[in-house]
């Protein structure tokens, strides 16, 4: 993805979201060159798409992109070859598992949240004597299989997190805060002398 274009990730938007979901109200992404760069931020304006980028050193504020991210590569941990030149043929299988693990904050699933219904995963006439039968009898058995991974890693991630998540400190107008400048850039000489 480094050689992305602002036009190529204006091309992947219309071709990926826009075309089978419409226009989002809002986008959260990082604060990557391709979401900064004047194209970007004016299509967004023209098109009345809020872009809420996160904050500097803190991917908690994506913090959902961030978990599925996770889930995803571990699924492809699972399933690609040892070289893993094959990923690109298991991700869309990892996305259609994810789309359908019922997820501990909606209580259903995103296909379910998005369409109203399940989708339909049983083949009525699956014969295994011919190749297509074998390949898809092996899809059905990796969705099965990955459904269930899937929901473990969904409830391991969720119970980690909530260890771990503290509560946000309330900060008022006029209160005094300290500001860590560890990942402040500065135009003085040397950090051991600049402010901390």
């Amino acid at each position: 993805m480094s050689s992305i274009t602002s036009l190529d990730l204006a091309h992947l938007f219309i071709n990926n979201i826009f075309s089978k979901h419409g226009l989002p109200s809002s986008i959260v992404s990082d604060r990557g060159s391709l979401f900064v760069f004047s194209f970007w931020t004016n299509l967004c304006q023209q098109l009345k798409i809020s872009r809420d980028l996160s904050t500097a050193y803190h991917p908690e504020t994506d913090g959902q992109t961030e978990r599925v991210n996770r889930i995803l590569e571990l699924y492809l941990w699972m399933y690609v070859s040892y070289h893993q030149d094959d990923w690109n043929t298991w991700l869309p299988l990892a996305e259609f598992a994810y789309n359908n693990s019922d997820h501990s904050s909606t209580k259903q699933s995103p296909f379910f949240t998005v369409y109203g219904r399940d989708p339909q995963l049983d083949s009525v006439h699956i014969t295994q004597d011919n190749p297509a039968g074998k390949l898809s009898t092996r899809i059905q058995s990796v969705q099965q299989d990955v459904k269930r991974e899937l929901e473990v890693a969904i409830n391991w991630f969720k119970r980690y997190a909530d260890k771990i998540r503290a509560s946000p400190p309330v900060v008022n107008p006029g209160d005094m805060v300290w500001l860590s400048s560890k990942n402040i850039k500065s135009t003085r000489p040397t950090k051991k002398l600049s402010d901390r």
